[in-house]
């Protein structure tokens, strides 16, 4: 089992599921906005995580990321996939479950509803939280989600949903994601909106681990992000 360890990015705890829970929590200059849950890739709760959550603030929205990994990030693949393997989706999903309740409780959260936002793993977790929280779930935004096993029932979702992915993308190819688009829409009622981009897996990480990155493709879906985020918080 990989060691825990505390990470200098956590700044909040909430409760979930009996235990308290650890995350990084971003709020506007405003003092106020739309609540959104932000959820890492595998690497954990890093310094991209908490920028991407920085900039949901800049844009207006109260953002926080919960630690799933306890503490611990990696650089490395086959670290970071060894910590996706021994993270438990029940888990996950229960931190989750209590960053939801987080901040539509929390004094600065003016939307009924939240958002969620995930990549990579956390694009997967997007997916099953959704499916799980219901109406708490105003808006989900998955980019090239990828679950370590097969996703459970989709039944419960209700919000709208949003996706990127990319073209070049092994984990999550083309055909793939036309496949888990007909799936969510046949069990749940909901059309999914999923964007394919001229770009590999990871293409919105500016840390390049993968070598992916790719600046224009980024921006475009951040922009569709953005305006997906405004139009559907409230």
């Amino acid at each position: 089992m990989t060691a825990v360890t505390e990470n200098p990015l956590q700044n909040v705890t909430f409760p979930s599921g009996g235990r308290t829970a650890h995350g990084y929590l971003a709020v506007p200059a405003s003092g106020s906005g739309p609540g959104v849950v932000v959820i890492q890739e595998w690497w954990g709760l890093t310094s991209h995580i908490a920028d991407v959550t920085n900039r949901l603030a800049a844009e207006g929205f109260v953002a926080l990321a919960p630690d799933l990994y306890g503490g611990s990030t990696t650089h490395d693949s086959d670290e970071a996939g060894k910590l996706m393997q021994e993270l438990p989706v029940e888990d996950a999903a229960r931190d989750l479950g209590g960053a939801v309740d987080y901040l539509l409780g929390h004094e600065a959260v003016t939307s009924s509803r939240v958002g969620a936002v995930g990549f990579c793993m956390g694009g997967g977790f997007v997916l099953v939280l959704a499916a799980q929280q219901g109406d708490k779930i105003g808006a989900a935004v998955p980019f090239y989600g990828v679950l370590k096993e097969e996703f459970p029932s989709f039944a419960g979702l209700t919000a709208p949903l949003l996706g990127h992915f990319g073209e070049q993308d092994q984990m999550a190819d083309p055909d793939a994601v036309r496949a888990l688009a007909q799936r969510i829409e046949s069990e749940s009622g909901v059309t999914p909106q999923f964007h394919i981009y001229p770009a590999g897996h990871a293409f919105f990480n500016d840390e390049n681990l993968l070598g992916t990155y790719d600046p224009e493709q980024a921006q475009l879906a951040w922009n569709r992000t953005l305006e997906f985020l405004r139009g559907h918080l409230r």
